[in-house]
């Protein structure tokens, strides 16, 4: 099983689409890895560099309608390429957000008040966030202070998470 814990990237926008997780060019790569260098090289933020900021994160924090745009699956791809297996927001494209579990990966929506809350310990500094799934709990870390951040996954999604993906559940159960 994936590890849902690590750094923060937050993104605060809502409708960042796919183009702009993963922009159209790169999709012809059959490789995930191979997306790794493009992750949100096409995202108008800011103050924000891909380059500078993505790597060693662990967890994306953003805002609603994360995934929006087309249905590829290169997106999640491309965050998973980049150890980010993890995103929390207010809420998701559909399709994207099947997306993340069919690659065993865990979207969670929140409601705006606790997004805000989580943006307010990254305007501290550093944010550390450690999941419990089978608790159903978040745990955010910034400057000693601890959150405790409850969340639901509905039992299917949390059985693709444990398999590791659609295509490692089928092959378990077919």
């Amino acid at each position: 099983m994936k590890r849902f814990e690590g750094e923060v990237l937050f993104l605060d926008r809502s409708d960042i689409n796919t183009d702009e997780i993963i922009p159209a060019k790169y999709l012809t790569e059959i490789e995930r890895i191979a997306l790794k260098p493009y992750l949100l090289e096409d995202l108008v933020l800011e103050g924000f560099s891909p380059v500078r900021d993505i790597p060693g994160k662990g967890v994306i924090v953003t805002r609603s309608n994360f995934g929006c745009g087309s249905s590829r699956e290169h997106a999640a791809w491309a965050l998973e390429a980049n150890g980010i297996h993890c995103v929390i927001a207010e809420s998701f494209a559909r399709i994207f957000r099947q997306n993340m579990y069919n690659c065993g990966m865990l979207a969670v929506e929140l409601p705006k008040d606790v997004i805000d809350l989580l943006f307010r310990l990254g305007r501290s500094g550093k944010v550390i966030i450690r999941t419990d799934l089978e608790q159903g709990v978040f745990t955010a870390v910034a400057n000693g202070e601890e959150e405790r951040i409850p969340f639901a996954v509905s039992p299917f999604d949390r059985i693709l998470i444990e398999a590791g993906g659609w295509l490692e559940y089928a092959d378990r159960t077919y």
